[in-house]
């Protein structure tokens, strides 16, 4: 009699950090091969979504800018040790975060709500954004010309 244990399949989220000089192609195999890690844990990939180069809050090995990948998939656990063991191997990784998601919702739905989040806060910003054009402009218009 021979004992299998199958692991779970379960809902994660990653958010990839890579380095901005890295051309198109170079960020693609680096995401099919996450992707295939994902698919030999009997997992698959849900959504990706790129938010392009933004300023990192700290220089990370001498980088200011990253290029960030958001991903949603399910995967068996032993997944995300493989993942993260062949980031950490690979230089063009800057940073990476998986998050195991409540497997009570869909992934629709924790798409669905990540991109509200976006949204909100992309409003916040053009609140921000306006709010100091405004204030710029009084400053300018109270100061008598020379």
């Amino acid at each position: 009699m021979e004992l299998t244990s199958q692991l779970p399949v379960r809902h994660y989220e990653g958010v990839y950090i890579l380095q901005p000089s890295l051309t198109e192609d170079q960020q693609k195999e680096i995401l099919k091969k996450s992707k295939a890690i994902i698919e030999e844990y009997k997992g698959e990939i849900n959504h990706i979504d790129t938010w392009g180069q933004r300023h990192l809050a700290n220089p990370i090995k001498k980088f200011n800018r990253g290029t960030y990948f958001h991903v949603t998939f399910k995967a068996q656990s032993d997944c995300i040790k493989e993942i993260e063991r062949t980031f950490r191997i690979n230089d063009k990784v800057l940073r990476f975060m998986h998050t195991k998601l409540d497997e009570r919702l869909p992934l629709e739905k924790h798409v669905e709500a990540y991109k509200n989040v976006l949204l909100e806060a992309k409003k916040r910003h053009e609140e921000k954004e306006n709010k100091f054009k405004a204030r710029e402009q009084a400053r300018r218009s109270r100061k008598p010309v020379r």
